[in-house]
């Protein structure tokens, strides 16, 4: 396993502890729309497959429908996530994190960001809250260009500029998105517990290691 060059991880849930400031942006969206706030555990659930279905989820089931709604909802909690910096309230690396950075830099590998988060978002999130590292690459979701995981597509742009194979290279994250993303690009799959998903669901969806602690991701380069 020593002949890594690169890993490319997860943003939320894997390198950021961003949930709160997710949910209280959304709550307040809600809020705002005269909807009932949903509890801070069930957005475990509401993320990790985009903002669209985040938005669609948290709404009430008779109104999920209402394209009208979900857009004026989209609205509000891009807003108040990304115009009133709600992202940068309570984000932080998670414990361990800024370790196993500092080990990766250490080796000499590169690594790289691969996010359902908008990319515009995921660059920002990125150069704020992880600045005293430098990504090789950071991509975000973009309509048209990059398409959601589990769509390997924003892997396998990674891969090709770094001129690397698969096999080369580690993907780390903490849902069956993650670990069907890593499948569908052949890289091995990393799942972690400390994210917004438990263990089992990781173990269902194909995670080739799972891991406990960020340093542990070290041991395998």
């Amino acid at each position: 396993m020593s002949d890594y060059r690169g890993i490319i991880f997860d943003l939320d849930g894997t390198l950021l502890s961003s949930l709160e400031d997710i949910a209280d942006c959304a709550n307040l969206a809600l809020e705002q729309m005269g909807f009932p706030a949903q509890p801070l555990e069930k957005y475990r659930y509401f993320v990790g497959d985009g903002v669209a279905l985040l938005i669609q989820r948290i709404l009430p089931e008779e109104v999920r429908g209402d394209e009208k709604i979900r857009a004026e909802l989209l609205a509000r909690y891009s807003r108040e996530y990304g115009e009133n910096e709600g992202w940068a309230q309570k984000t932080a690396p998670y414990p361990g994190i800024p370790e196993l950075l500092d080990a990766i830099d250490r080796k000499g590998l590169k690594k790289a960001v691969f996010s359902n988060k908008p990319a515009n978002c995921t660059e920002l999130c990125v150069s704020r809250l992880l600045s005293p590292w430098t990504f090789d690459e950071v991509v975000g979701q973009k309509d048209g260009v990059i398409p959601k995981k589990p769509d390997p597509a924003g892997a396998r742009i990674i891969l090709e500029r770094w001129k690397m194979s698969p096999e080369e290279v580690l993907y780390v994250g903490d849902t069956s998105t993650d670990m069907k993303t890593a499948q569908n690009a052949g890289l091995f799959s990393i799942g972690v517990t400390w994210g917004f998903r438990p263990e089992e669901e990781l173990a269902a969806n194909g995670a080739k290691r799972i891991v406990h602690h960020p340093m542990e991701i070290a041991e395998l380069f």
